[in-house]
């Protein structure tokens, strides 16, 4: 079992990680301060350096991949929203962080169901091939028809999706383009996916 000290130097390895992104993100203003709040800066410049590699991610994402308390992860995206420095978007049960002034309000919500299993697989599956049914995506990802019918209906709701005519995806180009910039914050169909991009950029703007 590792020790408190092996446990706190992972910590501290993982937020000297993301802070040294957060230094080149436009919230690295966050990062100064008093030698007495070196800890809140670096933990701050972390959060910053991670949502720009993962935007999108809700609070235990980046509580736990940051390996930060509930409390801290609290008090410094206070910090960083009341600063303007960090938006946040309701998702159904998840609050959502993205970089402020980065997204529009169509891309933020494109990434949160980035950020779901089942409606990023029925997403890379239309951008692959945009004349699958329900049937074919709930093939090539695992899932029951009826559980494509549900999150199809999310999607139409969030303006995804549209179903007038079997299925599309809104705005493919910006949806594609957000999974080649963060594929790897995303699971494996988004890799996958970004090593096709090439050939799959052939949609009409």
């Amino acid at each position: 079992m590792p020790g408190s000290r092996d446990v706190d130097e992972s910590k501290r390895t993982t937020l000297r990680r993301f802070a040294a992104l957060g230094a080149a993100t436009p919230l690295a203003g966050m990062a100064s301060g008093s030698e007495g709040e070196s800890d809140d800066s670096e933990a701050r410049s972390a959060i910053a350096g991670y949502l720009s590699t993962t935007p999108g991610a809700h609070f235990s994402k980046i509580r736990d991949d940051l390996q930060l308390g509930t409390g801290e992860t609290q008090h410094h995206l206070r910090e960083l929203v009341d600063a303007g420095r960090v938006e946040t978007r309701r998702d159904g049960d998840y609050r959502r962080y993205f970089p402020a002034d980065r997204f529009s309000a169509f891309e933020q919500v494109v990434l949160g169901y980035l950020r779901r299993d089942t409606p990023r697989g029925m997403l890379v599956a239309l951008l692959r091939d945009p004349s699958a049914t329900g049937g074919d995506i709930a093939d090539k990802i695992g899932v029951s028809s009826p559980t494509v019918s549900k999150y199809a209906g999310e999607l139409e709701s969030a303006g995804l999706l549209s179903r007038e005519d079997g299925y599309a995806v809104r705005e493919p180009e910006t949806v594609l383009t957000l999974i080649v910039r963060y594929a790897d914050s995303f699971g494996e169909d988004a890799e996958a996916l970004a090593g096709e991009a090439d050939e799959l950029i052939r949609f009409d703007p």
